[in-house]
């Protein structure tokens, strides 16, 4: 496969970037005024799916975007971070966005925003939401940034379906301080009439949800009370109100993908139309969830070692729970030590990240990374030691590999963690393992 350069648009971008630098205010009046001087681009969508929660949102989406295209349909996404390049953050009716279309809407929004104070964020949704009004598709799928009642993504004023991934502590600078504020936050997508399908939850965090959707006048399905998914005997039962569905395991590894993939399968459902093909599910891809690498610099190094190197975004104690299940069970399948590479932003809990992992045979390389708010190394080991877990510390990622690779014993299950930005770094590595 051949893959693009850097895109030309990324320097623009960088340029927006600069100029518009995150001036969150938690408000969503800013991009609600630019949308209003844009047409309300937001009006003239297909059927909107909505997601929000703090995990699993991101799988979620392209379980909704494999079952869409399985139907012989096209859908429009928006999702963030991007990992290497800004164009994966939106994908016109199945296509990343190009370099001509991203230029002129840059223009286009820039012009319209007349120099008032405005986020990158803000403006990122206004140029997905202008190119989604334009061109047409069957369905647009869009990723809450962060929290959901004052995201800049929270502007429609009657989508077709919401859905709240699992709820948990993260971003409690501007989110919390506990969780049912932050659960409060996550609701605040819910519309009256709206069907709103919901993750299994923390009681405290589904509690606040059910109020929400009470005062919103929201029809609510929770997971592990009005619906249910299980893995069975190589398969994926999808147990709905009005039917069971037999469907095949999904293409994400991990018992987190499988009620992932089972809460897409309902919001899917819960559509009025049109109707989607949840045997998608088995074609999904989303790159840094629990990713085999399979090319690049360290994929060759692990390869000559006879080790499984694996990449995972995830940052917060929910996340360390799904990857350390995740890590046991490969584990129980192909008996070796595992090997943690984590790098982390300053804002996340390393020790809440890294405590579900005692217990099985894990040392963690800690490091740094590219970006100015990465956490040090240093930090990171010695929450690893307080989570009762064997750490060093390292000045990259190729370094952590390099030890990790000289360990003495069988050649160990390597797994790069703790965060999206530090996996767009690994990713960014090699034109070969570009997200496309």
């Amino acid at each position: 496969m051949t893959y693009d350069t850097i895109r030309a648009s990324d320097q623009a971008v960088a340029r927006l970037r600069a100029r518009h630098p995150d001036l969150i205010d938690l408000t969503t009046g800013r991009v609600l005024r630019l949308l209003e001087t844009l047409g309300r681009p937001q009006d003239r969508l297909p059927p909107v799916i909505h997601v929000a929660g703090t995990n699993g949102k991101g799988s979620v989406c392209a379980y909704l975007r494999a079952m869409t295209e399985a139907a012989g349909l096209t859908a429009h996404v928006m999702t963030s971070p991007h990992l290497v390049r800004f164009a994966e953050r939106i994908r016109i009716a199945g296509q990343l966005i190009s370099d001509a279309a991203m230029m002129d809407l840059i223009d286009r929004v820039e012009t319209a925003n007349a120099g008032e104070a405005i986020s990158f964020f803000e403006l990122t949704t206004a140029i997905a939401l202008v190119a989604f009004a334009e061109t047409p598709a069957d369905v647009a799928i869009i990723e809450v940034g962060l929290g959901g009642r004052f995201d800049a993504s929270n502007v429609f004023d009657h989508p077709a379906v919401t859905v709240i991934a699992p709820v948990d502590y993260d971003h409690l600078d501007m989110l919390g301080p506990d969780l049912p504020r932050i659960a409060w936050e996550k609701a605040g997508i819910m519309r009256p009439g709206v069907p709103c399908v919901v993750a299994r939850q923390m009681d405290e965090a589904l509690e606040v949800i059910e109020d929400e959707a009470e005062a919103a006048g929201a029809p609510l399905m929770v997971m592990g009370r009005d619906f249910d998914a299980w893995a069975e005997r190589g398969r994926l039962v999808v147990q709905l109100p009005d039917e069971l569905l037999d469907l095949p395991l999904p293409s994400l590894f991990g018992e987190h993908q499988v009620a992932n993939a089972g809460l897409a399968v309902a919001a899917a459902r819960a559509l009025t139309s049109p109707t989607l093909n949840p045997e998608g599910i088995a074609r999904a891809q989303w790159p840094a969830r629990f990713q085999r690498l399979t090319a690049g610099p360290l994929e060759n190094a692990a390869r000559r070692r006879g080790a499984a190197l694996w990449l995972d975004g995830g940052h917060n104690p929910h996340a360390g729970r799904a990857l350390a299940d995740a890590c046991e069970r490969m584990i129980e399948r192909d008996p070796r030590p595992l090997v943690l590479i984590v790098g982390m932003l300053n804002r996340k809990d390393p020790l809440g990240f890294l405590a579900p992992f005692k217990g099985l045979p894990t040392r963690v390389y800690a490091t740094g990374f590219d970006a100015p708010n990465a956490m040090p190394a240093m930090t990171i080991a010695a929450a690893a030691h307080m989570a009762g877990l064997p750490a060093e510390e390292t000045e990259n990622v190729t370094e952590a590999m390099e030890r990790a690779l000289a360990l003495d014993g069988p050649a160990p299950h390597i797994l790069i963690c703790g965060g999206l930005y530090f996996a767009g770094e690994v990713l960014a590595m090699s034109p070969e393992t570009w997200p496309t």
